[in-house]
């Protein structure tokens, strides 16, 4: 599944929770049982309720506390809290991640260690209750890809535990960084601290993808401000990404860079190569000669990356190769899901690669650096046929 991000009004930890639940309200009861399970939570009453505006509807959602909250928690407060809490392992990992974008983001603006920092607004029980659901929603859903419209900036200024402060907040800049944003001529906050962390931590595309997927969920989270003439909501589009009809088929948008040279011996490519391999969003590199001008043998570099990466994919090839210039375009691929298994083989670790293709058809293949310090062919062919024996071998049914 794939989750756009439509900022109409903007984005907080109340908003995406609220249009999450719009589009998959069975999600609702859970979710509220899980925040019960928190202690620092214990004493909040939350709601889910229909809302609207005059001109569209959706829901928001509602934290209240009948005690009084001194609002200053620590990073390390809050995620011992996490640790401590009956949460799942992952909802905990996922909500410690995004305070950690929220203590690194206001750690650079007031100069501290980010374990030192004082979480005040974003310390609250209500800001915690909007990053716990956030984090449920997320882990609970499972989604394969997320994305994000260009960001409304908003101006003015916003009353904080800090004093009058400038919109957007000098932590949701920083948050911010390296997102497309665009100032529509409204005042007022637009997206809040958690908000801000919440995109970060999900680091979605900039753009909806391009490739043929079918829509099947929308959702609609309100905020409690009012702005003229606009809907002060977020909206969420799901779609089913995995091909359509022949669910065991997925597709995928990829980045494909290519660039030739001449200049550069085939030993220092070598290192240059494995380089590009480690580097973040690379998902595999080939290289071939080709004739060149004059009759020159070239060295041809084409390389798949993740769409989201290739700026910093584009940036190593610089770094690693004499080329001065790169040639980039999307392609699209389809793929079998595949996992690795592993399999105890003649007192040795197999690594198997189990493919699942059309008509539940199973196909496994041994790691050929698993074998490969067996002497014969012969030797590594019998480890190989026995390990497609084992239950996960060629053409066996799931």
């Amino acid at each position: 599944m794939h989750i756009h991000l439509d900022l109409v009004g903007g984005i907080s930890g109340d908003m995406f929770v609220a249009a999450l639940l719009d589009a998959f309200p069975d999600l609702e009861e859970e979710l509220l049982s899980n925040l019960s399970s928190l202690d620092s939570l214990r004493q909040i009453e939350a709601e889910i309720i229909p809302y609207d505006d005059g001109v569209l509807t959706g829901k928001q959602f509602i934290v209240k506390n009948g005690k009084e909250d001194h609002h200053h928690r620590s990073y390390e407060s809050i995620k011992r809290d996490l640790e401590d809490s009956s949460l799942d392992d992952r909802i905990v990992r996922r909500a410690t991640a995004i305070f950690w974008e929220l203590a690194q983001a206001e750690g650079k603006v007031h100069g501290k260690d980010p374990r030192e920092v004082q979480f005040h607004e974003v310390g609250a029980w209500d800001s915690i209750a909007d990053i716990v659901s956030a984090a449920f929603l997320i882990e609970k859903l499972a989604v394969g890809s997320w994305s994000v419209s260009p960001i409304p900036l908003g101006s003015g200024r916003v009353e904080t535990a800090h004093g009058s402060l400038p919109v957007p907040a000098p932590a949701t800049l920083i948050l911010l960084e390296n997102f497309p944003v665009f100032d529509d001529g409204l005042p007022g906050e637009r997206v809040t601290p958690t908000g801000a962390a919440i995109i970060r931590n999900l680091n979605p595309a900039t753009k909806k993808s391009s490739l043929p997927m079918r829509l099947i969920k929308s959702g609609y989270g309100f905020g409690s401000k009012a702005f003229p003439n606009l809907s002060n909501l977020l909206r969420v589009v799901a779609f089913d990404d995995t091909g359509g009809e022949n669910d065991s088929i997925l597709r995928e948008e990829l980045a494909e860079i290519v660039f030739e040279l001449d200049d550069q011996t085939a030993e220092d490519l070598s290192v240059g190569i494995d380089h590009l391999r480690e580097t973040e969003g690379v998902i595999d590199i080939i290289q071939a000669p080709v004739f060149g001008k004059k009759g020159r043998i070239f060295f041809h570099v084409q390389i798949l990356a993740k769409p989201e990466c290739v700026e910093q994919v584009i940036e190593r090839c610089f770094k690693e190769t004499t080329t001065i210039g790169v040639r980039w375009h999307k392609v699209y691929r389809r793929v079998l899901p595949r996992k690795i298994q592993s399999v105890t083989m003649e007192d040795r670790e197999v690594r198997v690669k189990v493919v699942t293709r059309p008509g539940n058809t199973v196909t496994a293949k041994t790691e050929i650096d698993d074998v490969s310090d067996v002497k014969t062919f012969h030797e590594r062919n019998r480890i190989r046929t026995k390990t497609e024996k084992n239950g996960i071998g060629k053409h066996d049914e799931e």
